[in-house]
């Protein structure tokens, strides 16, 4: 049996949760709405204030779907009550960033500005010129946009200059040496 699936998700008071015919389950918080289809070999019940997800058989495909769904509806549940958090930072001499009218705006070296509008759940902030933060209730909207972000200047490896997550670690390499003859 899947560690992972088998394990039932807690469901906090204020969370509305609604499951319909053909596995579309609807999740409904203080931070928002999301709505989901599952696979339909999976079973999923709600048991009081604990939502249980099950599979008909051992199947191969039914095995790997039990824990992806569980995971999948906890993430909802975790995304509607705390939401979700991404830190980027900018680094490299006159790289910068900036919120102007809802739009990030970002210097990177480039001959030109590069703006970049979020989409509709996710929130921007910049605290400071070479930090981003987006945050909103969808995991996977989050993550998207975060790595569109970084698309944009990823790190280079040898003055560790453009954009990385906060907790990534740029594996620096040593430049060239000069060699005399």
């Amino acid at each position: 049996m899947s560690r992972i699936g088998r394990a039932p998700i807690a469901v906090p008071a204020g969370v509305e949760i609604k499951i319909e015919e053909n596995n579309v389950v609807t999740v409904k918080g203080p931070k928002g709405t999301l709505t989901e289809q599952f696979h339909p070999n999976m079973v999923i019940s709600m048991e009081g204030s604990e939502l249980h997800v099950t599979r008909p058989n051992d199947l191969k495909e039914n095995r790997s779907l039990h824990g992806l769904t569980r995971s999948l509806l906890n993430n909802m549940v975790v995304g509607v009550t705390e939401g979700y958090k991404k830190t980027l930072e900018v680094n490299g001499v006159g790289y910068r960033v900036a919120l102007e009218g809802g739009k990030l705006v970002m210097n990177l070296g480039f001959s030109h500005q590069v703006t970049m509008e979020a989409p509709e759940g996710i929130s921007i902030e910049v605290p400071t010129p070479n930090q981003i933060v987006i945050s909103g209730y969808d995991k996977q909207l989050v993550g998207q946009f975060a790595a569109n972000v970084r698309e944009k200047r990823p790190p280079e490896p040898y003055k560790g200059k453009g954009i990385k997550y906060s907790d990534e670690v740029i594996r620096r390499k040593v430049g060239k040496t000069g060699v005399k003859k």
